[in-house]
Formats: C-alpha cells, sequence, structure tokens
C-alpha cells in the first residue's frame, strides 16, 4: 500500500471535498479521486460517502482513520530521525496562538530556541477565531503546537501553561464600580456587556456558566481581541468579565463573586505531531520557559 493514498485518505475525510483536498495536497482532483478508489479496492470497503455537497467518511473509514494518522505519524518520524541523524532537529513548526495576548514570552522563548536548534524553524500564526479554529487547525494538521483556552480534542495533547481567574470590569462611572467586595453576575444582567467571538475559550467559558446558571445577557460589542474588550468598557459602552490578563486602564476591576472556573491556557501539541522531534524541541523550549 502506498503512503500517498493514505495521505489522501486523511486529507479528504478532514476536507470533506476531494477538490479541497487536492488543493492541500498540490495534486489533481483526478488523481486523488483514483487513489481513493484504488485504497477502497485494496482494502475492500467503502471509505466515503460521496454527495454533490461533500464526502463524509463511512464507519469503515472513521474506523481506519485514527491507524492510518498513526502510521503517517510514524513514517514522519522515521523519516526525520533519519534526516537528523548526521545534522541535528530540524524541521518547520507551525504554532498557532491569540490575537493582541501574550501568556508567555514566546519571542525571547523562540530566539533561546533559535541557540540551541538553529534548524528548526518556526512559523508563527495569529487566530482570529478562538480556540476553536486553533482546534480545527490542529486536527487538519495545519498547525503542529498552538495555544488554547478548551479542553482538548480528537488526541490532541495539552499541558497547562497558565491559570488566570475572572474578573468583572466595569466602566468607572457604573453604580456598582467603587463598591466593596466581589459583585455577582446576577448584578450585571441588565446591563449592556462586550466579549470576544463566539469560539474563544473564555467567551465559550463564560457562555456556558452563564447558561448553567439560566442568565441571560445583551452583549452590545464582539471584538476579535481580548486585549481590546477593556478599551470598550473604558469607553463607558458596557460591562465586562474576562479573565485577569490584560491591561484595564481607564476601568474597574471588581473580583467575581460566582464560582466560576479559572480561565486555564494550555500548549496543545496536534495528535499528528505528537512524535516529531522538531515539534518536541519546541515544547521542551516553552515548558522550560516557565
Amino acid at each position: 500500500m502506498e503512503t500517498r493514498l493514505l495521505e489522501y485518505l486523511v486529507t479528504v475525510a478532514d476536507e470533506r471535498n476531494v477538490t479541497a483536498a487536492a488543493a492541500r495536497l498540490f495534486a489533481a482532483q483526478s488523481t486523488v479521486s483514483a487513489g481513493l478508489a484504488s485504497l477502497e479496492r485494496d482494502l475492500g470497503v467503502r471509505l466515503f460517502e460521496r454527495s454533490t455537497k461533500a464526502v463524509r467518511p463511512t464507519p469503515a473509514g472513521e474506523a481506519l482513520l485514527p491507524l492510518a494518522r498513526a502510521l503517517l505519524a510514524d513514517l514522519d518520524a522515521l523519516r526525520g530521525v533519519a534526516s537528523e541523524s548526521g545534522t541535528g532537529v530540524r524541521g518547520l513548526v507551525r504554532i498557532g496562538t491569540f490575537a493582541g495576548l501574550r501568556v508567555i514570552d514566546l519571542p525571547r522563548i523562540l530566539a533561546r530556541l533559535r541557540r540551541t536548534h538553529p534548524l528548526v524553524d518556526v512559523r508563527v500564526t495569529v487566530s482570529a477565531t478562538g480556540s476553536r479554529g486553533l482546534f480545527d487547525d490542529l486536527d487538519r494538521d495545519r498547525l503542529d503546537l498552538a495555544l488554547t483556552a478548551l479542553p482538548s480534542a480528537s488526541g490532541a495533547v495539552s499541558r497547562p501553561l497558565g491559570s488566570f481567574p475572572y474578573v468583572a470590569v466595569l466602566p468607572e462611572a457604573h453604580p456598582l464600580a467603587l463598591a466593596d467586595g466581589p459583585i455577582a453576575l446576577a448584578e450585571l444582567t441588565g446591563d449592556d456587556w462586550i466579549d470576544v467571538l463566539p469560539g474563544f475559550g473564555n467567551r465559550v467559558q463564560l457562555d456556558g456558566e452563564l447558561e448553567r446558571r439560566r442568565m441571560a445577557r445583551h452583549i452590545v460589542a464582539e471584538v476579535g481581541e481580548l486585549a481590546t474588550v477593556p478599551e470598550y468598557v473604558a469607553a463607558g459602552l458596557g460591562v465586562a468579565v474576562i479573565p485577569d490578563v490584560v491591561p484595564t486602564t481607564g476601568c474597574r476591576v471588581r473580583p467575581v463573586a460566582d464560582d466560576l472556573p479559572p480561565w486555564i491556557v494550555s500548549l496543545t501539541v496536534a495528535a499528528a505531531a505528537v512524535r516529531r522531534r522538531h515539534v518536541q524541541a519546541v515544547v521542551e523550549a516553552i515548558h522550560a520557559s516557565g
């Protein structure tokens, strides 16, 4: 069995579209389709259900996908060890991170990594869609590593980097701004709110906590960076409840009385990248910095 056929299987399953998979593989659509047909004949099972809009793995295809991914990861690791035997650890590591937010000093970490592993190249991508978008890129092997703030899924491996409590951020003129002690979520539900976009880890977590408490709120502005939220609050547009990790100039900050779980930022490694030695070199450098 040719490994390229396994690559076709995995990529088409990720993209749910043969044309998109072919573009990602730099192959002709007809070549990918013929390769899948050959693989189905070789294995004796149908791997995909095809419609006019998309293709989806059959139960047999779903069962074979983890094995195909593992085989490709092992082959990638084998090639890596062979190529590094005389030159040292080398390769490209794709890292996804949050927009406008520095939880770790990534530039300093990567500068130190360059001195110890000069053949490891790094490409840093800023997410516009939060942790859910980062997990999607990890699952589709578009990223090797990412900073995430949601529980890992699909075989990705996460390790916490930091934990931050939630705080209420109020305009200075807000009636509760100068009060003493923690503030309850119920005291803010009648206000206008500022928050990040859906899909960001802190938004997902807070939405879940509010829903669990059967509380509703009115969001007047959704922004693409957590660090921008206090700017809108300072301008008097609304209140916010966010992790205590960004500057809050011009705002009043109060502890939250409700027992909210902290916002936990983790370094997550894609399942397909766990055995890549150059990826592990970056993982070790990041964790060593803490």
